[in-house]
């Protein structure tokens, strides 16, 4: 079993009022005596920063097709990484809805451990980037969000963060043959400008990726939330176009050219497989015409009837049937 090097450090932000102190989420459980210790664990926290940015993404309700948590680990693999910390899930997670895992050790025949569903952070080892990238995966945790983003502060803190960048997927009536867009919201008119996001004037429930920019707004650390509308017919499947549009955004900032070919490839065959599903369903050939004519004219008043259009849960079942079918086939990964 893993152990975690721990760095005793300042409590959690609670002197600046706030209420706080993927699969590879999974991690081997730490074991520790109940005590008040924090459930932030820094391993390996230099002293020579260099400006670093947070890439944020957890898995759940901010997720759609899960094209946030797939952008932020495709995002830690393009740089050597190490491992900088990790927020253990005890106090946060009902285990009862996620559960952990058992698993065979790799290093030892016939042993089993239990994996937890720890949030993990991973620090970017390469000298040629002109800041440090940061990037953190998790799934969405069901208890205590002001505590937990206050912990997520607290890393930011100590690793001299200059920026917050959370990723997010949503889904919406969009075709899949246009490019993604990629809505958001930052802290300033500057940042927005630089990540040239589409302005939402969304408001209603949030998940734990809106509660953690508040945080950040509360202690005046820069952030920018960026989220890729996601076609809702196919939410079921991964959709790496929403993956590729996260990714290249944020390697723009960063300016960084970046390979990406596995993204680009996987991008193609997921393109050819929709487009067999178009040739044999004319129904979903007519609804994604229907979507294509909305998002041209942006006009609600011009949209169709309800009735003019299949129903929307037989076009998911069906595009999403043939997409597992395919998969199972040795269709794309």
């Amino acid at each position: 079993m893993r152990t975690h090097r721990v760095l005793a450090g300042a409590a959690p932000l609670a002197e600046r009022n706030i209420r706080c102190p993927p699969h590879d989420d999974l991690k081997e459980g730490i074991t520790r005596m109940p005590d008040a210790s924090s459930p932030l664990r820094l391993q390996d926290v230099p002293s020579d920063w260099r400006r670093p940015v947070l890439v944020v993404a957890f898995s759940g309700w901010n997720d759609a097709a899960e094209s946030a948590t797939a952008a932020a680990r495709a995002l830690s693999r393009i740089w050597s990484s190490k491992p900088l910390a990790v927020i253990e899930p005890e106090e946060f997670y009902h285990f009862g809805l996620t559960r952990p895992e058992v698993r065979f050790r790799q290093d030892a025949s016939g042993i089993r451990e239990v994996h937890w569903p720890t949030t993990d952070f991973v620090r970017s080892d390469e000298p040629a980037l002109a800041r440090d990238v940061i990037v953190g995966v998790g799934i969405e945790p069901h208890l205590k969000w002001q505590t937990f983003c206050g912990h997520i502060l607290d890393l930011a803190r100590r690793a001299q963060v200059s920026l917050v960048i959370t990723l997010g997927a949503l889904l919406a009536d969009v075709p899949h043959t246009r490019p993604i867009r990629i809505s958001g919201v930052a802290s300033d008119p500057e940042l927005r400008g630089r990540f040239q996001t589409t302005p939402t004037r969304y408001e209603g429930p949030t998940g734990i990726i809106g509660v953690l920019n508040d945080a950040c707004r509360r202690v005046e650390l820069p952030a920018v939330s960026l989220w890729a509308n996601v076609p809702h017919y196919i939410s079921e499947v991964s959709n790496p176009h929403a993956v590729l549009a996260l990714v290249r955004r944020v390697l723009d900032f960063l300016e960084w050219p970046a390979e990406l070919s596995e993204l680009t490839e996987a991008a193609a065959e997921f393109d050819r497989q929709l487009a067999r599903i178009l040739a044999q369903k004319p129904e979903v050939a007519k609804y994604v015409r229907e979507l294509e004519e909305r998002q041209a004219q942006a006009d609600p008043a011009d949209e169709p009837a309800a009735d003019e259009l299949p129903s929307a849960a037989d076009l998911i079942r069906e595009v999403e049937q043939f997409l597992r079918r395919q998969q199972g086939n040795g269709g794309m990964e």
